[in-house]
């Protein structure tokens, strides 16, 4: 049997996945050893650690991890894993610590990760040196306030290189604050029961926005807000599995696009904020900052949708048919405290796993796991766009250049097959991003 999960043939301009990829068993152990254990993944934003002392602990990559802000000023990540027999050293999900004490043996250590204390120090040899029992560090780095960390010692790009063409649109998200982004205090924890990479495809996929959401399009129209019938925008690769959809606005956006969801009395503030960017950026930027909604992937488990709220959505595998899902709403550090209040009323009415948009969502991608139980079907068509030279937002370009970077890591070694992969990628990337 063939064992190629993605068939890509822009001769035929068509893209097809077989739907092993999403309920094979084995596939999914492989994706955490060529992927999750390779590439750099998001852990965090500066913002939730901010003084010197604060940390928060999560799961990344399958790995609980600890990031941490040293009292030195210094963020670092951890492994969330005593060196001297495993316990967490960390069970609470955030807070202030000058150090973290492991439960079991009373192993102590700095918020920089230094071995500070251990009882009963004369049962240990000569040999025995603190410094070489310090908390497991990994590799990270942050780009405009977003930490990633990578758990390949080897990894030879940086975290600028590795995320290529979604840098523009991270520049897009932080510049909406000249003080500053940050995280929102609370998070939405909950999951799917559903493969994790249907969650990554829905999420850059617009084309279902109409058919799915309808009862948020008619809450919206209530409020005097009409949804575009053709939302005008783009599709983009951006490289290395990272893709983005740029659109017209379907509701209003807290920063400074005003609409009748919003009350009337904040039009001139916020108007008057749309003005403050075009000094600041020029009008075409501004423009894209202010009045322009898009959906940012990047590779493999991250989507900041920046619409009616921004959502930073970290999308987390748990075997073949299930996935967690942590939700954080990011806003300019310098908000009035009025607009902060419309930011998260909205946010959580169509991005909370309660609102309009989300139960949609997952009820969609599980009935699609469910589906796939009928192996009668075998595979999954991803070629709407691949004839146009300037994909629209429905189109399916941000999946097929996902697609294309997961089956290059998977069969990462085989010579043949990346060139075969670069020279279709670069193919419809150059025709798709000649505008």
């Amino acid at each position: 049997m063939d064992d190629r999960i993605v068939f890509d043939d822009l001769e035929s301009l068509s893209f097809r996945v077989d739907r092993r990829a999403y309920t094979d068993d084995d596939v999914a152990a492989r994706e955490m050893t060529k992927i999750f254990d390779r590439c750099w993944l998001y852990v965090g934003h500066e913002s939730e650690v901010p003084a010197p002392g604060s940390y928060v602990s999560r799961d990344v990559g399958g790995r609980p991890v600890v990031m941490a802000r040293g009292s030195d000023g210094v963020i670092r990540v951890f492994a969330n894993s005593c060196p001297h027999r495993g316990a967490l050293i960390c069970s609470q999900s955030a807070g202030q610590a000058r150090s973290f004490r492991c439960p079991y043996h009373d192993w102590t250590f700095s918020n920089q990760g230094d071995l500070v204390g251990v009882p009963l120090p004369d049962g240990y040899g000569p040999g025995f040196r603190r410094s070489d029992f310090g908390l497991a560090r990994h590799r990270s780095d942050s780009y405009r306030g977003f930490v990633f960390a990578t758990f390949d010692p080897e990894q030879p790009r940086t975290l600028t290189e590795y995320l290529a063409g979604a840098t523009e649109y991270l520049d897009l998200i932080a510049d909406q604050s000249a003080v500053g982004m940050e995280v929102i205090q609370g998070a939405q924890l909950h999951g799917a029961r559903a493969n994790w990479k249907l969650m990554m495809e829905n999420s850059v996929d617009i084309y279902h926005f109409r058919a799915l959401h309808k009862r948020y399009v008619s809450y919206i129209e209530s409020l005097g807000t009409m949804a575009p019938r053709r939302r005008g925008g783009f599709a983009r690769a951006l490289g290395r599995g990272h893709g983005a959809n740029e659109l017209v606005p379907a509701a209003a956006r807290p920063l400074a696009y005003w609409t009748p969801m919003f009350p009337p009395e904040v039009r001139s503030r916020m108007e008057a904020t749309a003005a403050r960017f075009v000094e600041r950026f020029g009008a075409e930027r501004a423009q894209r900052i202010t009045g322009a909604n898009r959906a940012l992937m990047i590779f493999p488990n991250l989507m900041i949708i920046d619409a009616i709220g921004i959502t930073i959505r970290k999308i987390d595998p748990v075997g073949a048919g299930q996935m967690s899902i942590t939700s954080v709403a990011l806003a300019p550090k310098d908000e009035d405290p009025d607009i902060r209040e419309l930011r998260k009323s909205h946010y959580l009415t169509f991005l909370g796993p309660a609102g309009f948009a989300t139960p949609d969502d997952i009820e969609i991608i599980e009935s699609c796991q469910r589906g796939y139980l009928n192996r009668t079907l075998r595979y999954s068509d991803l070629s709407r766009g691949m004839a146009k030279e300037v994909p629209e937002t429905t189109d399916e370009l941000p999946a097929r250049e996902f697609w294309r970077q997961w089956d290059r890591l998977m069969h990462d070694g085989d010579d043949d097959h990346e060139e075969a992969h670069h020279v279709t990628q670069r193919a419809e990337r150059q025709g798709a991003q000649r505008r």
